[in-house]
Protein backbone atom coordinates (compact mmCIF):
# COMPACT_ATOMS: atom_id res chain seq x y z
CA UNK A 1 0.00 0.00 0.00
CA UNK A 2 1.19 3.97 0.04
CA UNK A 3 -0.04 6.11 1.48
CA UNK A 4 -1.64 9.92 0.23
CA UNK A 5 -2.45 12.89 1.78
CA UNK A 6 -4.92 15.25 0.23
CA UNK A 7 -4.82 18.73 1.92
CA UNK A 8 -8.35 20.23 1.52
CA UNK A 9 -9.27 23.97 1.55
CA UNK A 10 -13.47 24.92 1.65
CA UNK A 11 -15.03 27.79 0.26
CA UNK A 12 -14.85 30.98 2.52
CA UNK A 13 -18.70 30.89 1.92
CA UNK A 14 -18.61 27.21 3.19
CA UNK A 15 -19.75 26.55 7.02
CA UNK A 16 -16.84 24.64 9.14
CA UNK A 17 -19.25 22.05 10.44
CA UNK A 18 -20.72 21.39 7.64
CA UNK A 19 -17.91 20.64 5.64
CA UNK A 20 -16.50 18.83 8.58
CA UNK A 21 -19.75 16.45 8.40
CA UNK A 22 -19.62 16.33 4.66
CA UNK A 23 -15.66 15.29 4.75
CA UNK A 24 -16.51 12.27 7.21
CA UNK A 25 -19.59 11.21 5.59
CA UNK A 26 -20.85 11.52 1.98
CA UNK A 27 -17.40 11.93 0.73
CA UNK A 28 -15.52 9.25 2.90
CA UNK A 29 -17.88 6.98 1.67
CA UNK A 30 -17.50 7.97 -1.83
CA UNK A 31 -13.68 7.32 -1.45
CA UNK A 32 -14.34 4.48 0.54
CA UNK A 33 -16.46 3.13 -2.26
CA UNK A 34 -13.67 3.64 -4.72
CA UNK A 35 -11.32 1.29 -2.97
CA UNK A 36 -9.37 3.14 -0.37
CA UNK A 37 -7.71 0.67 2.10
CA UNK A 38 -7.26 3.36 4.32
CA UNK A 39 -9.00 6.63 5.36
CA UNK A 40 -8.44 8.96 7.84
CA UNK A 41 -10.20 12.42 8.22
CA UNK A 42 -8.95 16.04 9.82
CA UNK A 43 -10.63 18.98 10.14
CA UNK A 44 -10.75 22.18 11.87
CA UNK A 45 -14.14 22.04 13.24
CA UNK A 46 -15.62 23.83 16.58
CA UNK A 47 -14.88 20.52 18.29
CA UNK A 48 -11.45 22.32 18.57
CA UNK A 49 -12.60 26.04 18.07
CA UNK A 50 -10.56 26.45 22.09
CA UNK A 51 -7.57 25.69 20.37
CA UNK A 52 -7.09 28.49 18.15
CA UNK A 53 -4.02 29.84 20.02
CA UNK A 54 -2.52 26.89 18.91
CA UNK A 55 -2.78 27.99 15.30
CA UNK A 56 0.45 29.17 13.24
CA UNK A 57 -0.18 30.65 9.58
CA UNK A 58 1.96 30.87 6.79
CA UNK A 59 0.35 29.39 3.71
CA UNK A 60 -2.53 31.98 2.82
CA UNK A 61 -5.31 30.99 2.52
CA UNK A 62 -4.27 28.53 4.91
CA UNK A 63 -5.55 24.63 4.35
CA UNK A 64 -8.45 23.58 6.74
CA UNK A 65 -7.87 19.56 7.37
CA UNK A 66 -6.55 16.45 5.40
CA UNK A 67 -7.65 13.44 3.99
CA UNK A 68 -5.52 10.42 4.63
CA UNK A 69 -5.70 7.45 2.44
CA UNK A 70 -3.89 4.42 1.87
CA UNK A 71 -4.15 2.70 -1.67
CA UNK A 72 -2.97 0.13 -3.50
CA UNK A 73 -1.29 2.47 -5.78
CA UNK A 74 -0.60 6.27 -6.22
CA UNK A 75 -0.08 6.18 -9.62
CA UNK A 76 -1.64 8.84 -11.67
CA UNK A 77 -4.30 6.45 -13.74
CA UNK A 78 -4.82 4.57 -10.76
CA UNK A 79 -5.57 7.89 -7.99
CA UNK A 80 -7.58 9.43 -10.61
CA UNK A 81 -10.79 8.20 -9.52
CA UNK A 82 -9.67 9.55 -5.96
CA UNK A 83 -8.61 12.73 -6.95
CA UNK A 84 -12.04 13.56 -9.19
CA UNK A 85 -13.69 12.67 -5.77
CA UNK A 86 -12.18 15.23 -3.62
CA UNK A 87 -11.65 18.02 -6.43
CA UNK A 88 -15.52 17.87 -6.97
CA UNK A 89 -16.38 18.67 -3.43
CA UNK A 90 -13.48 21.16 -1.64
CA UNK A 91 -12.79 24.44 -2.75
CA UNK A 92 -8.65 23.38 -3.21
CA UNK A 93 -6.69 20.18 -2.98
CA UNK A 94 -3.40 19.31 -2.98
CA UNK A 95 -2.01 16.03 -2.91
CA UNK A 96 1.23 14.35 -1.64
CA UNK A 97 2.71 10.70 -1.62
CA UNK A 98 3.99 10.30 2.18
CA UNK A 99 6.05 7.75 4.43
CA UNK A 100 4.92 7.15 7.59
CA UNK A 101 6.46 6.74 10.38
CA UNK A 102 4.49 6.24 13.97
CA UNK A 103 6.82 6.77 16.36
CA UNK A 104 3.98 7.08 19.29
CA UNK A 105 0.77 4.73 18.12
CA UNK A 106 -2.35 5.52 19.97
CA UNK A 107 -2.64 2.85 22.35
CA UNK A 108 -4.13 5.08 24.85
CA UNK A 109 -7.39 6.06 23.42
CA UNK A 110 -7.57 4.23 19.99
CA UNK A 111 -9.88 5.52 17.59
CA UNK A 112 -13.03 3.24 16.69
CA UNK A 113 -13.84 3.77 13.22
CA UNK A 114 -16.46 6.40 12.18
CA UNK A 115 -15.82 8.44 15.58
CA UNK A 116 -13.94 11.21 16.57
CA UNK A 117 -10.50 10.65 18.45
CA UNK A 118 -10.43 11.54 21.84
CA UNK A 119 -8.75 15.01 22.18
CA UNK A 120 -7.76 16.95 19.30
CA UNK A 121 -4.76 16.47 16.76
CA UNK A 122 -2.54 18.93 15.64
CA UNK A 123 -1.49 19.06 12.08
CA UNK A 124 2.19 20.26 11.46
CA UNK A 125 3.21 21.41 7.94
CA UNK A 126 6.89 21.78 7.74
CA UNK A 127 9.56 23.06 5.13
CA UNK A 128 13.18 22.27 5.43
CA UNK A 129 15.30 25.30 5.53
CA UNK A 130 17.33 25.64 3.11
CA UNK A 131 20.69 25.96 5.56
CA UNK A 132 19.97 21.88 5.54
CA UNK A 133 20.32 19.27 3.17
CA UNK A 134 17.77 16.82 2.99
CA UNK A 135 19.51 14.20 4.99
CA UNK A 136 21.01 16.36 7.62
CA UNK A 137 17.16 18.06 7.77
CA UNK A 138 16.05 13.86 8.21
CA UNK A 139 19.15 13.43 10.40
CA UNK A 140 17.82 16.41 13.26
CA UNK A 141 14.30 15.47 12.81
CA UNK A 142 14.27 11.96 12.84
CA UNK A 143 16.96 10.86 15.21
CA UNK A 144 17.31 13.95 17.31
CA UNK A 145 13.96 15.72 18.03
CA UNK A 146 11.95 12.51 17.68
CA UNK A 147 12.84 11.72 22.07
CA UNK A 148 12.74 15.19 23.01
CA UNK A 149 8.90 15.39 21.60
CA UNK A 150 8.14 12.20 23.19
CA UNK A 151 9.80 13.05 26.21
CA UNK A 152 8.65 16.88 26.85
CA UNK A 153 4.85 16.82 25.72
CA UNK A 154 1.73 14.50 26.63
CA UNK A 155 1.14 13.22 22.93
CA UNK A 156 -0.56 9.98 22.66
CA UNK A 157 -0.16 9.80 18.73
CA UNK A 158 3.22 10.79 16.72
CA UNK A 159 3.08 10.79 13.21
CA UNK A 160 6.06 11.80 10.74
CA UNK A 161 4.86 11.91 7.52
CA UNK A 162 7.81 12.66 4.88
CA UNK A 163 6.86 13.67 1.79
CA UNK A 164 8.18 11.83 -1.15
CA UNK A 165 7.07 13.85 -4.01
CA UNK A 166 4.13 16.25 -4.55
CA UNK A 167 1.04 14.57 -6.90
CA UNK A 168 -0.53 18.18 -7.82
CA UNK A 169 -0.13 20.69 -10.09
CA UNK A 170 1.29 23.84 -7.97
CA UNK A 171 0.74 21.89 -4.52
CA UNK A 172 2.79 23.87 -1.43
CA UNK A 173 5.96 23.07 -1.10
CA UNK A 174 5.96 20.62 2.17
CA UNK A 175 8.62 18.46 2.79
CA UNK A 176 6.72 16.97 5.53
CA UNK A 177 3.05 16.76 7.38
CA UNK A 178 3.00 15.80 11.15
CA UNK A 179 0.18 14.44 13.15
CA UNK A 180 0.48 14.73 16.88
CA UNK A 181 -2.96 13.82 19.62
CA UNK A 182 -3.57 15.30 22.78
CA UNK A 183 -5.53 15.24 25.28
CA UNK A 184 -8.60 18.01 24.73
CA UNK A 185 -7.31 20.12 28.04
CA UNK A 186 -4.31 20.95 25.78
CA UNK A 187 -5.96 22.89 23.77
CA UNK A 188 -5.79 25.99 26.20
CA UNK A 189 -3.55 24.61 28.79
CA UNK A 190 0.32 24.56 27.91
CA UNK A 191 0.85 22.52 31.15
CA UNK A 192 -1.51 19.63 29.78
CA UNK A 193 0.27 19.82 26.74
CA UNK A 194 3.89 19.83 27.99
CA UNK A 195 2.91 17.20 30.48
CA UNK A 196 3.80 19.56 33.41
CA UNK A 197 0.32 20.01 35.63
CA UNK A 198 0.88 21.65 38.37
CA UNK A 199 4.75 21.92 38.13
CA UNK A 200 5.83 25.70 36.69
CA UNK A 201 9.75 24.05 36.36
CA UNK A 202 8.60 21.14 34.50
CA UNK A 203 6.55 23.33 32.20
CA UNK A 204 9.43 25.78 31.25
CA UNK A 205 12.40 23.23 31.11
CA UNK A 206 9.88 21.29 28.74
CA UNK A 207 9.09 24.31 26.55
CA UNK A 208 12.81 25.52 26.20
CA UNK A 209 13.69 21.86 25.15
CA UNK A 210 10.69 21.84 22.94
CA UNK A 211 11.83 25.11 21.28
CA UNK A 212 15.22 24.66 21.16
CA UNK A 213 15.25 21.32 19.24
CA UNK A 214 12.33 22.91 16.77
CA UNK A 215 14.41 25.34 16.08
CA UNK A 216 17.09 23.37 14.81
CA UNK A 217 15.44 21.90 11.82
CA UNK A 218 11.96 24.08 11.49
CA UNK A 219 11.71 28.06 10.33
CA UNK A 220 9.06 29.49 12.41
CA UNK A 221 7.91 31.73 9.72
CA UNK A 222 7.56 29.27 7.24
CA UNK A 223 5.20 26.29 9.29
CA UNK A 224 1.66 25.78 9.64
CA UNK A 225 0.31 24.50 12.77
CA UNK A 226 -3.66 23.58 12.45
CA UNK A 227 -5.70 21.92 15.13
CA UNK A 228 -8.31 19.37 14.11
CA UNK A 229 -10.35 17.06 14.89
CA UNK A 230 -9.46 13.70 13.41
CA UNK A 231 -11.83 10.91 12.76
CA UNK A 232 -10.71 7.21 11.44
CA UNK A 233 -12.78 5.68 8.84
CA UNK A 234 -11.12 3.23 7.98
CA UNK A 235 -8.07 1.20 9.51
CA UNK A 236 -5.51 0.73 6.99
CA UNK A 237 -5.51 -2.93 6.31
CA UNK A 238 -8.35 -4.04 8.37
Amino acid sequence: MEKIIYVVWRSEHANAEEFSRHLRTRLADKLLSLGARGLQVNVADEEVRAAEGLRQTATLPQMHGTLSLWVDSAIAAFRLPFDQAIEADVARMACYLVTESQPIRNTRFPPQNGERTTGFSQLAFLKRPPRLTHEAWLDVWHNRHTQVAIDTQDNFLYVQNVVVRSLTHAAPPYDAIVEECFPAAAMTNPYAFFNAIDDEEKLQRNLQAMMESCARFIDFDKIDVLPTSQYVLKTPGL
